[in-house]
């Protein structure tokens, strides 16, 4: 998926950029990135960081680094940030997100005869300098931005930095979340908030969706009011969030917590141990046992150092070899106990069944399993956070083919955990994966322990809806905020 950190210093920026940039590494895999402004101009750093951490690529070029202004970004694909020249001024550029129609809108830019790309990767076009040239064709940078949001279908989050100011943006209808920061010297910009209490800065609120604000050492100011309706994404809760951060002002651990103790309140297997796939299980599980009155245990511990989360490679044979080399089993606590285990999702199953093979192996008598969410029906649209090429790898639409003899039937009903048909779907994954019982989180549970109301959370995913309906009443916000020195 990626993340974004932008800082606005009286003093030197680089360190907040640097270790703020760095809180969002769980977010993606490939490129990692950092551009600062100073009196010389921008000086910009792009890194691979496929096969190590970010502070480590990025620690030798620190001292090349210095400014009051900066902007960082963990990426996905494409390098970033890119450092544009135009009409408006030379400016840096960072997003987040999945443009959808990137194909036609590069079509769009081509047939105008008024621009080329350069940051091609193949036959690719970088979707940071699409972006960049759809802002180009505003007035002002904020008239850009918006120009640029509304011709983007999907989701795009964006800083843009030019020479006495940062500009943030969070996308249309709020797939991904934007958060201000503050401290007596500086402001910022961040996906994530848990990169802020280490740095210093308070929360000082969440952008709504659509919102752009222009961020200077004058303190925050509103160009653009946010939106009626939102769609934040609901996995950011139940997986790839961090769980000291806060969206919506709703805490990402507190959420797990509420996810395990619903699982708990529906079910009645008699177990000996509740556990958690780590890490993003944890929470789940800690909720779950504390419920239901039974022990909490780790029958696996992670090996932190050196393995990255195991969705993140690109290669299967990666993702399956980091899955098991990650987890090593305590067999003192597997050997003849009956585990429940909660996991935050099932995305392929493939993992997972390599570790419901180990866990017989070393001895369990049951092995229970509860997704903290409904079965995966739909691969995201928005904001790419699985490296599932095709629907056909979900483990529900295996299922499904196998009991429909196509993967895309019927789909209303099977995401119904009220049918017969999602019921033997479920039994047909369990069937697969050795499970003793599988049981999922409802929909509805899920929403209540976020605490959002359905309309404003995206649960595409799930039951494949994709709009919203309008918000009961418009986002509030103050116009400005003054920096405190």
């Amino acid at each position: 998926m990626g993340g974004v950190f932008g800082a606005v210093s009286r003093g030197d920026c680089v360190a907040d950029l640097f270790y703020g940039t760095d809180y969002h590494s769980h977010l993606g895999t490939v490129r990692g990135g950092l551009a600062v402004k100073n009196g010389k101009g921008m000086t910009r750093f792009i890194k691979d960081i496929t096969n190590a951490q970010f502070r480590s690529k990025f620690e030798d070029d620190l001292p090349k680094l210095a400014g009051h202004l900066g902007i960082g970004v963990i990426s996905d694909y494409e390098d970033q940030p890119l450092i544009i020249g135009s009409h408006l001024g030379t400016y840096a550029l960072v997003t987040v997100g999945r443009i959808l129609n990137l194909e036609a809108l590069a079509a769009e830019a081509f047939r105008k005869r008024a621009t080329h790309f350069s940051e091609m990767s193949g036959d690719a076009i970088n979707p940071t300098e699409l972006v960049a040239t759809l802002i180009n064709q505003g007035r002002s940078f904020e008239e850009g931005i918006r120009l640029a949001q509304e011709a983007i279908d999907g989701s795009c989050t964006l800083l843009l930095m030019t020479d006495d100011c940062i500009y943030a943006a969070r996308d249309r209808l709020g797939r991904t979340p934007l958060a201000i920061g503050g401290k007596p010297e500086a402001v910022c910009a961040t996906l994530e908030t848990c990169a802020l209490a280490n740095l210093g800065y308070e929360t000082e609120r969440f952008l709504g969706p659509g919102e752009i604000v222009r961020l200077s050492l004058e303190g925050i100011e509103t160009v653009q009011p946010p939106g009626d309706q939102m769609q934040i994404c609901s996995f950011l809760w139940v997986y790839y969030g961090f769980p000291a951060s806060t969206y919506e002002g709703i805490n990402c651990e507190a959420v797990r917590n509420r996810c395990g103790a619903a699982l708990a309140r529906a079910d009645n297997v008699e177990v000996d141990v509740v556990a958690g796939i780590p890490d993003s299980g944890t929470g789940h599980a800690i909720g779950y046992a504390h419920q239901a009155g039974v022990s909490y245990q780790r029958p696996f511990v992670k090996y932190t150092p050196t393995w990255p989360r195991s969705f993140m490679p690109p290669d299967q044979q990666v993702r399956d070899l980091v899955a098991r080399m990650k987890l090593i089993p305590v067999s003192e606590l597997i050997r003849g106990k009956r585990l429940l285990f909660c996991e935050d999702s099932i995305v392929r199953g493939t993992q997972l069944k390599g570790t419901i093979k180990r866990l017989y192996a070393d001895g369990a008598l049951e092995v229970h399993m509860r997704p903290a969410c409904p079965p995966l029906i739909f691969g995201c649209k928005f904001l790419s956070f699985s490296r599932s090429k095709s629907e056909l790898d979900l483990a529900t639409r295996k299922a499904i083919k196998e009991l429909e003899g196509d993967a895309g039937a019927k789909l209303e009903e099977y995401a119904d955990p009220l049918s017969d048909r999602h019921a033997a779907m479920v039994e047909r994954i369990r069937l697969d994966m050795g499970l003793t019982t599988l049981r999922y989180q409802r929909l509805d549970d899920l929403v209540a322990a976020i605490g959002l109301p359905k309309h404003r959370l995206c649960t595409y995913c799930w039951d494949g809806a994709e709009t919203c309906e309008s918000c009961p009443s418009r986002w509030h916000s103050e116009d400005r905020v003054q920096l405190v020195v």
